[in-house]
């Protein structure tokens, strides 16, 4: 990666210097047209269905391997928000749930409606240490949204095991380009229209088989049963026997795109997108202090974000650079589709 060039340019085709996946990431070529396929199908009637399962549970499998689990910890869905509120359902009453500040609403508000449970919050940097005797669960991402900063997984996971507390990671910003081991924590939570580069209505689900004990599969979705075709009539009698069982009704366009999007990193590797969106995000870094503007502290993070700058986000948009102006910052995001000229081109418009 060292030239910094765009490590799948066959796949895409962008017609704006794109830094904003943080926001919504690019469809590969592969994925507009597994779309394209299902819609003319859909349309000559020529299937018995709106779509296939099989290609929901390849997507399920692609992304297991991505995050280092077994497809069985894995369920499938549409919006993280409501895999949260399955893990909120999950706690008893007067349960203390500890959350990094800032966080992105859904991680935090299907905890705090309930209700009935002790939400509290920890900075970022201080999220390890807030962990006490009776936290049952402990939230956060592991690339905060708003400027791109990354949590100190390993100290959150030791100190929520030392007071035998649950762990929560939100992998929205980080699951695409950061190697991650999902299996290390209870619960995973992650949106593919981000670095996985999937269409909105995909969203993935890990749940470690003892937290699977634990909670219940209040969907009662058909597509969760362990026979969907037959259970479509009555009530499921047998869920199935792995994290499928949370399995959310499917939006079959979403996933046949998602099995494409997701193939391609698979083949790329993880490791290899890292190294690509790492590189360029520091070049934009030393840019940014050669004009004078100091971005949020985020090493190794592959968002950058510029207090102050919010306001210039219009302006780099009539440019033809697409950014996104969150919490009062600039904030730009790379992936394997951009290259140096992109870097180049957001600091000469920076520049005047």
């Amino acid at each position: 990666m060292e030239n910094l060039g765009n490590p799948a340019a066959d796949e895409f085709a962008p017609q704006s210097t794109y830094l904003n996946t943080s926001t919504a990431g690019l469809l590969p070529r592969r994925a507009l047209e597994a779309v394209k396929a299902l819609a003319d199908e859909n349309a000559a009637g020529v299937r018995g269905g709106p779509g296939s399962f099989e290609k929901v549970d390849a997507a399920r499998a692609s992304f297991a391997r991505l995050v280092g689990v077994d497809a069985g910890r894995v369920a499938t869905g549409g919006s993280v928000a409501v895999h949260v509120a399955l893990i909120a359902s999950s706690l008893p009453p007067g349960a203390e749930v500890l959350i990094t500040e800032g966080e992105f609403s859904s991680v935090i508000t299907p905890f705090t409606v309930r209700g009935d449970l002790k939400v509290r919050y920890a900075p970022l940097e201080e999220l390890a240490e807030a962990v006490r005797p009776g936290t049952a669960l402990v939230a956060t991402s592991a690339a905060q949204s708003a400027d791109g900063r990354l949590a100190d997984l390993a100290a959150v996971r030791a100190a929520a095991a030392a007071h035998g507390a649950r762990t929560l990671v939100d992998a929205c910003q980080s699951a695409g380009w950061l190697p991650m081991d999902a299996g290390l924590y209870d619960f995973t939570v992650t949106a593919g229209y981000k670095y996985l580069m999937c269409p909105r209505g995909v969203s993935f689900l890990t749940v470690s088989e003892e937290a699977q004990e634990t909670m219940a599969p209040l969907h009662g979705t058909w597509v969760g049963a362990e026979d969907r075709w037959n259970s479509t009539y009555g009530p499921v009698e047998v869920f199935a026997a792995s994290a499928r069982r949370y399995d959310e009704p499917v939006s079959f366009y979403a996933y046949h795109a998602a099995e494409q999007s997701l193939a391609l990193l698979e083949e790329i590797g993880i490791e290899a997108v890292h190294a690509h969106n790492t590189a360029l995000a520091d070049r934009y870094r030393e840019g940014l202090l050669s004009l004078g503007h100091r971005p949020v502290p985020a090493p190794g993070s592959t968002s950058v974000s510029v207090p102050g700058l919010a306001d210039r986000e219009p302006e780099l948009a009539a440019a033809g650079v697409i950014t996104a102006a969150r919490a009062g910052n600039l904030r730009v995001s790379f992936h394997l589709y951009n290259t140096a000229a992109d870097v180049d081109r957001v600091l000469e418009v920076l520049a005047g």
